[in-house]
């Protein structure tokens, strides 16, 4: 049993036609060029001496040496990831199908609420297990996940960053990119691989481990989104994933000996 938007009418071969140009162009500015970019990144990774183990990405970098010049470049990046969501949200909305239709509906926020605190236990933690192993065997970059200085604005950045990155891969590459592909007459098995798959590219520059990892996240999300058309819980669970990472780094840096 499959929920979420379903396809109108059947549509004819001009508008199967602009639907795919429309994802494709979608996919060439937000995410799809970020995996090919990502690829590139592990493959000059590897061809490093040390390979892949020896590179340290940090996921939010200081990009100017003066803090408010610095703010201001974090919250650009903020808005643009912003501007991806609502990009996929004004595509469906005008070809009909409005946020309530991709689960976006806050009539079941404490089930919502709740889903995603389970999703944010059963993907972090096994998910920070899994980083630490191919750390260690040499399959994963060093992730700092902020190198962010010491500024009055640094933590609420990281969370509207944490947010952001949310809404715009679960908007992105599954609201948007499986409604689509069902739009189009994909099985929601090779809609839900296709999602996967481009979930696990664009973080490729983690290394092979954070690629997979992320495989594994988007068949998750995906079949769950399928099933219950419910995108809250996912928004919510990415974005704690990601909070709890920036944040959880920022706090414990130097003070244990476990983390890279």
């Amino acid at each position: 049993m499959t929920a979420g938007p379903a396809p109108a009418t059947p549509l004819d071969e001009s508008e199967r036609r602009a639907l795919r140009i429309e994802v494709v162009l979608v996919l060439v500015l937000t995410f799809g060029a970020s995996g090919l970019s990502a690829a590139l990144s592990l493959l000059e990774s590897a061809l490093r001496p040390g390979g892949v183990g020896s590179r340290t990405v940090a996921l939010n970098a200081s990009r100017a040496d003066q803090p408010l010049l610095d703010l201001a470049f974090q919250l650009l990046g903020v808005l643009r990831l912003a501007a991806w969501a609502a990009l996929g949200l004004y595509l469906l909305w005008r070809s009909g199908i409005g946020p309530r239709l991709l689960g976006l509906a806050r009539d079941r926020w404490r089930g919502d609420l709740l889903a995603g605190l389970g999703f944010t236990a059963l993907i972090g933690l096994p998910g920070l297990g899994l980083y630490l192993i191919a750390h260690a065997l040499g399959f994963s970059v060093t992730i700092v996940p902020s190198s962010l200085g010491e500024h009055w604005w640094r933590l609420p950045v990281l969370i509207l960053s944490a947010c952001a990155n949310s809404a715009a891969e679960e908007i992105l590459v599954i609201g948007y990119l499986l409604t689509r592909l069902r739009s189009l007459g994909w099985s929601e098995n090779s809609s839900l691989l296709a999602s996967a798959l481009l979930r696990g590219s664009y973080h490729l520059y983690q290394g092979l481990g954070g690629g997979l990892g992320n495989v594994v996240m988007g068949l998750i999300f995906g079949r769950w989104w399928q099933r219950t058309g419910r995108l809250w819980p996912l928004l919510i669970a990415h974005a704690l994933i990601d909070t709890i990472a920036y944040i959880g780094y920022t706090v414990l840096r130097g003070h244990v000996g476990w983390l890279p």
